[in-house]
């Protein structure tokens, strides 16, 4: 029977690859005599509860098919992903800000691809100071939507700067820009469009994940793109930052 072939193969299956066991749990349940996921399952969840935590008595009865988990539960996928900066000193030169607009859409890109997602929507917003003395005022969006979703930051840079050229003016001091991304698709139901002039790209994803592993493992901007330039009139006021004390080596305490 069904019932029979479940309990042989969690007879199989070592207590420790149970999904949130984990190998401290697992020694403290070995010593109690529980080695596999059957011998988990036949466990009461009171005594589960009392010596380990409810989370352990929700996998037990997940076990025993008893659903315990609802799918609100489960972390909700992103809706959407914005990057966005104010700038060290107001830009005034279309330069400047395409390059600001690349570096925004390749980070956004690579959150992208951290969250395991494509994107159909991307959009670009530039806008002045709404305090600023004598000036008026500017702000604008300009969006686009691709017939196919992609996570390569090649095309969302290339997106990011047609929606830019569309919304740029002359004449203004910018403050604050970004890129947004949306209409996401995970990477199991990405599909082609055959009347997409913009075909997947040949090995897109293989070279995007060098592009973030070597990002990854050297430092953030080991490899950028030609359109980023090198971030200086329009970067964020750093010094404003607050300090990393756990990530970055240069804000580390000293003892003296």
């Amino acid at each position: 029977s069904n019932i029979d072939r479940q309990r042989r193969l969690l007879a199989l299956i070592p207590v420790e690859d149970v999904w949130g066991v984990g190998r401290r749990i697992s020694k403290k349940l070995n010593a109690l005599g529980i080695k596999t996921a059957l011998d988990l399952s036949e466990q009461s969840t009171w005594i589960i509860r009392k010596h380990f935590n409810v989370v352990l008595e929700r996998t037990v009865r997940e076990l025993r098919g008893e659903p315990c988990l609802e799918l609100e539960e489960f972390a909700p996928a992103k809706q959407e992903i914005v990057c966005s900066r104010s700038f060290g000193e107001r830009v005034t030169d279309y330069e400047d800000m395409r390059q600001a607009i690349c570096s925004y859409a390749a980070r956004a890109a690579e959150k992208l691809r951290g969250e395991h997602q494509y994107c159909r929507f991307i959009s670009t917003f530039v806008k002045t100071s709404p305090f600023a003395l004598n000036e008026p005022y500017y702000g604008n969006s300009a969006a686009m939507k691709l017939l196919t979703p992609t996570q390569d930051s090649r095309d969302i840079i290339n997106a990011a700067v047609k929606c830019l050229d569309k919304i740029w003016r002359d004449g203004h001091r910018y403050q604050k820009a970004g890129v947004m991304l949306g209409d996401f698709f995970s990477q199991g139901v990405a599909q082609l469009n055959l009347f997409d002039d913009n075909a997947p790209r040949a090995s897109s994803e293989k070279l995007m994940e060098v592009l973030d592993h070597l990002n990854a493992k050297d430092g953030k901007g080991t490899l950028y793109f030609a359109g980023q330039g090198i971030p200086q009139q329009w970067a964020m006021k750093r010094e404003m930052l607050s300090p990393r004390y756990t990530t970055r080596y240069e804000d580390l305490l000293q003892v003296k």
